[in-house]
């Protein structure tokens, strides 16, 4: 449930802040009557999420075992790349995020509504298919026959949608950087158990071989219906009998990813300072160039 609960957080965290500075901007400049459309887009951008999620889960129980198997890890695989290169990407651009989302909303404003509802669509869109995506994939992963999983993804998102309100109110301030810092490494860990478990599924299969090639078996050490066991599958993704390739697939993963991500970055500059930078350059030399 925590995995789960994790996911719905960090996901639903990014969408809240993007609509909190979407909102805020429009209200610093005064351009109240441009928040309609703004929240047309968003309410587009949920509306096609919940509909992504809701054909996942209902069109797959239309196919066969193997077919639901191989959907399910083609799928899950595919939830793992997305989730990768989300976190990698706002961990490069979490302290410039702002700065990116004003300069897409000043070109919007210059067009029109149209401009601003794709602008809040797109900016929204997104991370409501990933996240559709990857809560399908991880559910699907970790499902126990109830609905802890589920479970822990709304009050991720309730807990995520709570935080942005306090941030757009300024009543709660953190260090962004950080936090994605952080919950990243920490979702990299639930995405390698979401990929051995695809692995798993295509190997169900029969798209994959060495389904009863086994890597080790703790069942009765840890057994899957124990609290610890259910614990461990919730947070993990844990398997007690994973086959050979899960785990080599999950080493392969996890190993490099996790070193890549937590590795230092430098802090370059924003969009809008590169921009205001080669603006007063421009400047000066036209400047130079008249006196001379």
């Amino acid at each position: 449930m925590f995995g789960n609960y994790l996911i719905g957080l960090r996901e639903g965290l990014e969408a809240s802040l993007v609509v909190c500075i979407l909102i805020a901007y429009l209200v610093k400049t005064d351009r109240r009557d441009a928040l309609k459309p703004v929240w047309i887009g968003i309410g587009v951008a949920v509306g096609v999420a919940l509909a992504f999620g809701a054909g996942l889960e209902f069109g797959s129980q239309e196919l066969t075992f193997e077919a639901q198997e191989l959907l399910g890890g083609s799928l899950s695989i595919v939830a793992v790349v997305l989730v990768t290169w989300m976190v990698f990407w706002m961990r490069r651009t979490a302290r410039h995020l702002k700065d990116e989302l004003h300069d897409r909303l000043d070109a919007a404003l210059q067009v029109g509504t149209g401009a601003l509802v794709a602008t809040a669509f797109l900016a929204v869109g997104r991370e409501g298919l990933e996240t559709a995506l990857f809560v399908w994939a991880s559910v699907r992963a970790s499902s126990d026959g109830t609905y802890a999983p589920l479970t822990g993804v709304l009050l991720g998102l309730l807990t995520a949608v709570l935080l942005g309100w306090l941030f757009y109110r300024g009543a709660l301030r953190i260090n962004l950087a950080k936090f994605f810092t952080w919950t990243g490494g920490m979702l990299v860990v639930v995405a390698a158990g979401v990929l051995a478990y695809g692995v798993h599924d295509l190997q169900e299969a029969r798209f994959l071989d060495g389904l009863a090639n086994k890597a080790f078996d703790v069942s009765a050490t840890i057994p899957p219906d124990s609290w610890y066991g259910t614990l461990l599958k919730g947070v993990f993704n844990f398997q007690p009998d994973p086959t050979v390739l899960q785990v080599t697939v999950w080493a392969l993963y996890l190993v490099p990813t996790l070193a890549l991500f937590l590795a230092p970055i430098g802090s370059g500059p924003s969009v809008r300072v590169k921009r205001q930078k080669a603006t007063d350059e421009k400047a000066e030399a036209e400047a130079s160039a008249e006196t001379a």
